[in-house]
């Protein structure tokens, strides 16, 4: 297609067609070891943040159809305190699209691996990821099609999210900018 004002060829962007919820959703489950533990003795953060990021990141993988990398981690809750010896699952889909972007929910559960006991809750957190082509360049992301209730819920609550982050971002910069001319640097 070429634009008429310019006569400059434009790329056409085909409809690419949409995957359902269930199409890229994923468990990671990991025993945590003594190797894992920080200087309490419980399992370090920055372990389970990780387990977080992987399933988070293939989760996106799988949902764009190829590389993509983490852009920012909103909320990163920490509900109860993991053990050693405790089994971690990490629950992650896409909540929602946009153009080249995902939000990824994750719930992180956790029980005793030699116990019957169920799984409760140990963590949430939301993460945002670009799928990029092989030079790392943004590309563009199916959209993702909310298949229940939940999954419906989770698709509002993400573009909820998604307008904190840029309302979030523009504050920031209309206040370092109005800093600046201010005379006030950095």
């Amino acid at each position: 297609m070429t634009d008429q004002a310019t006569g400059v060829a434009e790329p056409v962007t085909a409809e690419i067609p949409g995957k359902p919820t269930s199409a890229s959703r994923t468990t990671l489950s990991h025993i945590m070891t003594q190797a894992d533990t920080n200087l309490l003795g419980t399992v370090h953060g920055g372990v389970i943040m990780k387990l977080v990021d992987d399933a988070a990141g293939a989760v996106a993988g799988r949902h764009s159809g190829g590389p993509a990398v983490t852009a920012s981690m909103d909320e990163m809750a920490f509900l109860e305190p993991v053990r050693v010896g405790d089994l971690v699952h990490v629950k992650a889909q896409v909540n929602w699209t946009g153009r080249t972007s995902m939000e990824v929910g994750v719930r992180v559960l956790a029980e005793r691996w030699n116990e019957s006991t169920p799984a409760t809750q140990v963590g949430s957190a939301y993460l945002v990821f670009a799928a990029v082509d092989a030079d790392g360049r943004p590309r563009r992301v199916p959209p993702v099609l909310p298949e229940t209730e939940r999954d419906e819920r989770r698709y509002q609550e993400a573009q909820i999210r998604r307008t904190h982050r840029l309302a979030r971002r523009r504050a920031i910069m209309e206040l370092r900018e109005r800093r600046a001319a201010e005379g006030f640097g950095d």
